[in-house]
């Protein structure tokens, strides 16, 4: 972001092109994560293990696995968090990537297992 005006930065991060909102997708990793990798910070995907930090006493503290990852909103939807339609029936909740902590990371992808090892490489 080039500018200092907090209106300017919520336009450019709500029109931004979906390649770069993917970036803002991340969330902190553990303590034990982190040592492991050697980075702070990496990008929620589906099937990551996710606890909330940040928002309502009924969801804070809550752990589960990531149904979804909403790129166009930067939220995501956590197993078993859902919120109460006016019908009665329950929706998932989406929850804001910042607002979590990566407890397990899912590598069933190949390359994302290969870019943490090279990240971890690159520290050393």
């Amino acid at each position: 972001m080039v500018s200092s005006k907090a209106r300017v930065q919520r336009f450019n991060q709500a029109n931004a092109p979906l390649h770069v909102k993917r970036k803002m997708l991340s969330a902190h990793l553990s303590a034990d994560l982190r040592k492991e990798y050697g980075i702070r910070s990496a990008r929620v995907c589906k099937g990551d293990t996710v606890v909330v930090v940040r928002g309502n006493e009924d969801i804070r503290g809550s752990e589960g696995k990531v149904l979804a990852v909403y790129t166009q909103t930067g939220r995501v939807a956590i197993e078993g968090i859902t919120i109460a339609q006016a019908d009665g029936s329950a929706a998932e909740r989406p929850i804001h990537a910042s607002n979590l902590v990566i407890v397990k990371l899912n590598l069933d992808d190949a390359w994302r297992k290969e870019a943490l090892s090279k990240k971890k490489e690159a520290k050393e």
